[in-house]
């Protein structure tokens, strides 16, 4: 089974910016080889769900090491029969209005 996770993780005790934390888990999720796009509120992930799952439990122990509290948001649509959802979903609706979004 098919699933795009949405995850989004960020320190809240290393105050108002922390994109220097959010850039070391977005070094984990590079190197894990999985299929992914980072957007502006977070990322989202293609895989199995135990594969996906995994390298969110990595991000959180990246995260860990210097970080005492931990805000993380994750959202799973999981479909079967279903590949290459990361580019798919957004062309099936730019199919609808006939015409490319931004991305």
């Amino acid at each position: 089974m098919s699933c795009l996770v949405d995850f989004s993780m960020s320190p809240i005790d290393k105050g108002e910016s922390v994109s220097q934390y959010v850039a070391r888990i977005l070094d984990v999720v590079d190197n894990s080889g999985i299929p992914y796009k980072l957007h502006a509120m977070g990322t989202t992930l293609e895989g199995d769900f135990d594969t996906c799952i995994k390298v969110i439990s990595d991000c959180y122990e990246c995260m860990s090491q210097d970080c005492q509290r931990i805000s993380c948001s994750i959202k799973i649509d999981s479909r079967v029969g279903q590949t290459d959802r990361l580019s798919g979903k957004i062309s099936s609706i730019e199919a609808h209005l006939d015409r490319k979004l931004q991305t």
